[in-house]
């Protein structure tokens, strides 16, 4: 399966137009809790809403699974469209400016197109299966570093498992001794995007959703880098999954060391 028959540059427009509702600052505080530091936003919701609907309209045929509904009907052997209307939702809530669309397009269990769109930097990635990873339209590769002291690494704290604390950030302090410096951004995709234009050398996370990483790990993928499970596997499409992303060397060395 391939996204020949998808309309790149209408995906790229609807992306950027959901964008802009992310400037509504009375939806970004209209705030519904599902968890412990899980929140869902009316922007959240309309972004969704905006993205099904037009994608229902040029792609009928294909599924779409997104975070802020249900997907028990979701058959990911066939067509599959997997949206983060907002990767980043406590961001957005703080207007930290730190938070993108995320849309994937699966085909097979295999991520075949990825998008992710920045709306305050007005940065759009873009991965196609065997084309590349692309910013803005120029092609885009991981960094070359292959020591830990030259590399960047982003970090995922698990928010949603505060029970992990303890386990992260002995983790999180043995890394930060080794590598030039760290970064908690608050976006998975974002980070799996940086770690594709070469702004980071890693990043890694337990317990992402199929939403936070599908786009990002095509990203990565494509831009030559590698995106593995914590046991050093290459990550796959399942709905949960610890991801370690970064170019060979340094993911290599991420799972084999630190995870």
């Amino acid at each position: 399966m391939d996204a020949v028959n998808i309309n790149i540059e209408e995906l790229e427009h609807h992306l950027r137009q959901a964008g802009k509702l992310f400037q509504d600052r009375t939806a970004a505080g209209q705030v519904q809790t599902k968890g412990i530091a899980d929140y869902v936003t009316a922007v959240d919701y309309a972004v969704q809403q905006y993205i099904q609907e037009h994608l229902e309209v040029s792609y009928p045929h294909i599924q779409f699974l997104s975070e802020e509904k249900a997907n028990q009907e979701i058959d990911q052997s066939g067509l599959v469209w997997v949206l983060d209307p907002v990767d980043g939702t406590t961001n957005l809530i703080h207007d930290y400016h730190t938070s993108c669309i995320s849309l994937a397009l699966m085909g097979g269990g295999e991520v075949v197109l990825g998008m992710i769109y920045n709306p305050y930097s007005k940065e759009l990635f873009q991965a196609k299966k065997g084309g590349g990873s692309y910013l803005n339209g120029e092609r885009i590769t991981v960094s070359g570093a292959t020591k830990m002291e030259e590399s960047l690494i982003a970090i995922g704290t698990s928010p949603y498992h505060k029970e992990m604390a303890d386990e992260n950030f002995e983790l999180f302090k043995r890394l930060f001794l080794d590598c030039q410096d760290i970064r908690r951004s608050g976006s998975a995709a974002l980070d799996l995007a940086h770690v594709a234009c070469g702004r980071l050398e890693g990043y890694f996370e337990i317990g992402l959703k199929i939403w936070d990483f599908a786009a990002g790990m095509l990203l990565v993928r494509e831009a030559g880098g590698s995106v593995l499970d914590y046991s050093g596997a290459q990550a796959d499409t399942s709905m949960v999954n610890n991801i370690v992303a970064g170019n060979s060397e340094i993911c290599r060395l991420l799972a084999s060391k630190y995870l």
